[in-house]
């Protein structure tokens, strides 16, 4: 009887424990959708001409330019292009923008490329990239608050940037 008692105990003790151990075990997390990524920030001859040329381009459309300044090292550069390659935002660029990447290098080790067309419409310096200009198409800034806002790029969704384009697109000066 006291073996059949002990078996009995042990039974119970086991199942516990077992029980234990799948309470305790993490589900597995959702599944997330990965972020889509472009390596569009090519090496220009002369990147000052590509923009006037997309100034060009938006006084002749009645769009704004969209000027997009980082680097194809930069995660969250990559991470932007990637978003506006996709078709969701290629429909919002053919509708309201000339879209224009512009690559700056790594400014802050000392081989930063093309930092005057930033300067050229009125940001005396960029601290981190991508960096995202909106302007008319007499070059005038629509973001000054906000274009160097954009390093945290990888880690936004697609719907929060769209919505923010989307609302400089049309946002008056």
């Amino acid at each position: 009887m006291r073996d059949r008692r002990v078996k009995h105990i042990t039974l119970i003790v086991s199942a516990a424990l077992a029980m234990a151990a799948c309470a305790s075990t993490p589900a597995p997390a959702p599944a997330v959708a990965p972020k889509p990524e472009a390596r569009s920030y090519l090496v220009s001859d002369n990147a000052s001409a590509d923009v006037d040329a997309a100034l060009a381009r938006a006084r002749q459309s009645g769009k704004r330019v969209l000027l997009v300044m980082g680097a194809n090292w930069c995660s969250d550069s990559r991470a932007l292009a990637g978003w506006l390659a996709t078709d969701r935002f290629a429909e919002l660029i053919e509708r309201k923008y000339e879209l224009v990447f512009v690559n700056i290098g790594m400014p802050r080790s000392g081989d930063g490329h093309n930092l005057g067309i930033a300067r050229r419409f009125g940001l005396p310096e960029l601290p981190g990239l991508p960096n995202v200009l909106v302007l008319t198409s007499d070059g005038v800034l629509v973001n000054p608050t906000t274009a160097t806002s954009w390093r945290n790029a990888e880690s936004r969704t697609g719907d929060a940037i769209y919505d923010e384009l989307a609302t400089l697109a049309d946002q008056p000066v």
